[in-house]
This record gives structure tokens, C-alpha cells and sequence, in this order.
């Protein structure tokens, strides 16, 4: 047996390569299945260009399109087809051209039997290292049966693995019920399925089913077609990343620090909660500015609001964002919402970690993200991963959570207090016919923290924080009222 029998063969999409641990098994055959749609097509096509920029002899085989198509499809993508062998087994458009006649095979005219051997004349003659056949929905129309189907089937395994080939083997599900007969005969299986939800654009995903002698990164996986191909987001293991550096607390620079015991510490996520207006997108920009003036790389996820707007309104408060941001420390993602998946999401996060050094990390808010995967059954769950592998890498994450409502009883439209290491509340009250923000921190896992309520103000020059506030009553209710004396407040004056 050869040394590199079944060793990893790279499928040309770096995320599915971090899904089978290096790709394919070499010398053997592949099942890649899926609705029409879903890209087949696209990931054989992105498989044979690889395997031609590694110097090997790649072919492909079809028999639903023509290679004037293929090569459209290439050419949209941006990929070019040079090198790659293509047998059409249906005729093109200019079939009727005599000229045609003596290179192409009418696979409507022909039986089973010899539709297979002029498959495997073609390999015979070039002795290819990769193949992409395309598709068995039609080897089983002309089987007429599902024993002949399969007979067939085994026959060219069996042939491709004496010839030394790497095979993947595409089939569109187009019969009345998924055939599971193949997954027995293949050396791996991957299914891949386009979602649409009730808004916004298609969410595709795939699963690797079964891959022998590998320990797969299994579940469902999110991925993109786009110009350059197919693009894969491998599902976020966090236990599968290590520690980073814990350095000293980040600080915001202003009294918030005293509030929350001396800053928030390295490799924690705290949660601002509260109802629209009340200053957490200020908060989190406080902190935001802060890092980015000790040198630190900061990310900020916008789903709420563009980065127009979020850099106006922190120059409005003296934080001047701008330079950051055309420096490369302030990385600013407007996040759409009905385009987005969760995979895609943790491979921005992962991208600006392991890429820029980011060491601060701010979603805002947490309410757009949900409203962003509303079909989505496990957004905390989700979230976890995200959440733990940031602390993991020792970064300060930030998330902003709306109440439903502005005023009077307010609920969260998701729990995830559990998740976070802190949680700010920021609660609107009245006093003196005036509309005021109280903050308290009602959960710290790292250090100590005031259990104190003061009052808040959000003026040109930033965020300042008042004395504690020892007549209040009813914070927690959502509808705090303060009964104390007017002098304990924060003046108009005070900056």
C-alpha cells in the first residue's frame, strides 16, 4: 500500500479543508449531494482548478451540462478552466455542426453500458488525478432500477480506485426520495442545502455525513457562493483555541472605571442593558476610544445604525474616532442583517483576531443580531462559542442589549445575562419633570463592583457619572424613581 493512500488531497476552499482535517481522502470517491442550486458545480469546478495549480491532470466529466456552461459558470466566479479536461456527454449548442459530431456522444442515445465505457475510455486515455463527475441523477435515469443503479456505481468506484483517482461523484437529489444507497459505497459524503428564510437572501449550509478514518469537525456548516467561488465558515469550536495573554483591565478613562471596580478585565464579556436612547452605544464607544488611544485594535459589529452615524455621534461627544479608523485599528463591520449567517459572523470575529490583534470586541446590539437570525433555534447557544472563544483569546467584549419598550415595565427579548461575566443596567428615571439615566452594575464574575445606582449624564464632553444615589427606589422594576434631594443630582453645568 502506497505511503499516501487516502492522505488529505486539499479541496481548493480553505474552510472545507478545516473541516475534513486536509481535504479529501486521495485514491478515493466522494459523494457531494445537494438540491440544484445549492453548488455542486462550483465546488467540483474549485476542486479540479486546485488540483491543476498543484500540477495535476484534472478532468471533468458531464453529463446534465455542456462545457460551453461550465465554462460560463468559471467565468462569472472569475476562475479560469485552462488545463481541465472536459468530457460532455450531452451535446452543445452547436451539436447540429458536422465538425461536432466526431467529439461528442449524445448520452440520450446511448445505453448505460456505453455511456460508462466512454467515461472510462476518457480516463484510460488521460490517466487524470482528479475527476468530477457530473451528475449520477443521470446514471440512474438510465439504470431503470436502483440494483443496476448501484452495480454501476460500485463498477466505477472500483475502476477509479485501481487507477489511482481522487473522485467526487455529484448528485442533485432529483429522485422521488433521497437514495442513501451511495453513502455505504463512498469513501465520504457531503450534503449541501440552501435555506430560504421568510426575509432576505438565501442561507446556505453543508455537512460532511461521513469521511472514513477521519475525526471530522461535524454539524452544519454556513457557506457562500460569491465571485471566486464557494466559501466555507467552519461552525466555531472555541475548546479548540487556546488561551490568550490576560494583560491589565481595560479602562474606560472616566468615572464608569470606579463603578466597576477598576475597569473591565481581560478575557471577560459584560452586557449593556437597557432601553433604546439610553446611552449604551455611548458607553461602549467610551470604552472603544479608550483602547484604541492605549494602541489596541478594536472591532465594532454595527447592525443598528451605519458607521456614518456611529462615528458622528462619537464626534459629537468629543470621541474622534475617524483617525482610527483610517489608521486600521478601529475596524468598523456594518452588519446587513437578512444577508447575514452565523458562520459568517464568527469568521469576521476569528478574522479580526487572529488577523488584526483585535483586543476589544462590541456588538451593538444584541437585539439586531436577533432580529438577524430570527429562524435561527439556537442564537444563545451560538453565542456561547463566540462568547467563550473571545475570552479564550483574552479579549474585552462588549454587547449591547435593547428591553423591549422605553418606559415603564421592560423585558429582555433574550436571556443572556447568564452568558456574560458583567452586566450593566441603565434604566431611564423621572425627576423634576426632567427625564435622567441611572446606571448600576448588578453582576461582576472578575473583581469587585459598586452596588451603588448613580445617575449618568451624556453630554459634549462624554460620559460623567454622578455620586451614588441612596434614595432610589424601584430600580429593579424597570420604573426607578428617586426620592432624594435635587442638590444630589447632576447639574446642567457638569461635563
Amino acid at each position: 500500500m502506497e505511503r499516501d493512500d487516502a492522505s488529505p488531497v486539499a479541496t481548493g476552499i480553505q474552510g472545507l479543508d478545516y473541516i475534513l482535517r486536509g481535504g479529501y481522502a486521495k485514491f478515493r470517491s466522494h459523494l457531494v449531494e445537494g438540491r440544484p442550486g445549492s453548488g455542486k458545480t462550483t465546488l467540483g469546478l474549485q476542486f479540479l482548478i486546485n488540483g491543476i495549480q498543484n500540477g495535476e491532470k484534472c478532468l471533468y466529466i458531464t453529463l446534465s451540462e455542456s462545457k460551453r456552461e461550465l465554462q460560463s459558470v468559471a467565468y462569472r466566479h472569475g476562475l479560469s478552466l485552462d488545463g481541465i479536461e472536459i468530457l460532455e456527454l450531452v451535446p452543445p449548442e452547436l451539436s447540429l455542426d458536422p465538425s461536432q459530431l466526431q467529439t461528442l456522444v449524445h448520452s440520450s442515445d446511448l445505453e448505460l453500458g456505453e455511456t460508462v465505457q466512454t467515461a472510462i475510455a476518457e480516463v484510460d486515455r488521460l490517466k487524470p488525478d482528479r475527476v468530477v463527475f457530473d451528475s449520477l441523477s443521470e446514471i440512474r435515469l438510465l439504470s431503470q432500477g436502483s440494483l443496476r443503479y448501484r452495480r454501476q456505481v460500485l463498477a466505477l468506484k472500483s475502476f477509479f480506485l485501481l487507477h489511482n483517482v481522487t473522485v467526487l461523484l455529484l448528485d442533485d437529489l432529483t429522485a422521488e426520495h433521497d437514495d442513501l444507497n451511495l453513502h455505504s459505497i463512498s469513501h465520504g459524503v457531503i450534503r449541501m442545502e440552501q435555506l430560504s428564510p421568510v426575509y432576505g437572501g438565501e442561507r446556505r449550509r453543508l455537512r460532511v455525513i461521513k469521511m472514513r478514518g477521519v475525526e471530522l469537525r461535524g454539524g452544519f456548516h454556513d457557506f457562500v457562493i460569491r465571485p471566486g467561488g464557494v466559501k466555507v465558515f467552519p461552525r466555531l469550536v472555541a475548546a479548540e483555541h487556546y488561551d490568550g495573554e490576560h494583560g491589565p483591565p481595560a479602562l474606560s478613562g472616566t468615572s464608569l472605571d470606579a463603578l466597576l471596580g477598576g475597569g473591565l478585565a481581560r478575557g471577560t464579556s459584560t452586557l449593556l442593558m437597557g432601553p433604546s436612547g439610553i446611552g449604551k452605544s455611548t458607553i461602549a464607544s467610551t470604552f472603544c476610544h479608550a483602547a484604541l488611544q492605549r494602541g489596541e485594535t478594536a472591532l465594532v459589529l454595527l447592525f443598528d445604525e451605519t458607521t456614518r452615524i456611529f462615528l458622528a455621534r462619537a464626534k459629537g461627544l468629543g470621541l474622534e474616532l475617524e483617525p482610527f479608523v483610517e489608521s486600521g485599528l478601529l475596524l468598523l463591520e456594518k452588519i446587513e442583517p437578512a444577508e447575514l449567517s452565523p458562520g459568517e459572523l464568527s469568521s469576521r470575529i476569528q478574522a479580526a483576531i487572529d488577523g488584526a490583534d483585535a483586543r476589544l470586541v462590541v456588538i451593538d446590539s444584541l437585539t439586531g443580531y436577533l432580529n438577524a437570525m430570527a429562524e435561527e433555534q439556537h442564537l444563545v447557544l451560538q453565542m456561547h462559542e463566540i462568547l467563550t472563544y473571545l475570552n479564550q483569546k483574552g479579549v474585552v467584549t462588549i454587547l449591547l442589549l435593547a428591553n423591549h419598550g422605553l418606559l415603564g415595565q421592560m423585558a429582555a427579548p433574550v436571556d443572556m445575562t447568564y452568558l456574560c461575566d458583567s452586566v450593566m443596567l441603565l434604566r431611564f428615571f423621572e425627576n423634576g419633570g426632567r427625564l435622567r439615566r441611572a446606571i448600576s452594575v448588578v453582576k461582576k464574575r472578575v473583581g469587585s463592583h459598586e452596588d451603588t445606582i448613580r445617575e449618568f449624564k451624556i453630554s459634549e464632553g462624554g460620559v460623567a457619572v454622578g455620586e451614588p444615589l441612596v434614595q432610589f427606589r424601584g430600580i429593579l422594576t424597570g420604573v426607578p424613581s428617586f426620592e432624594g434631594k435635587r442638590s444630589d443630582l447632576l447639574q446642567d453645568q457638569t461635563s
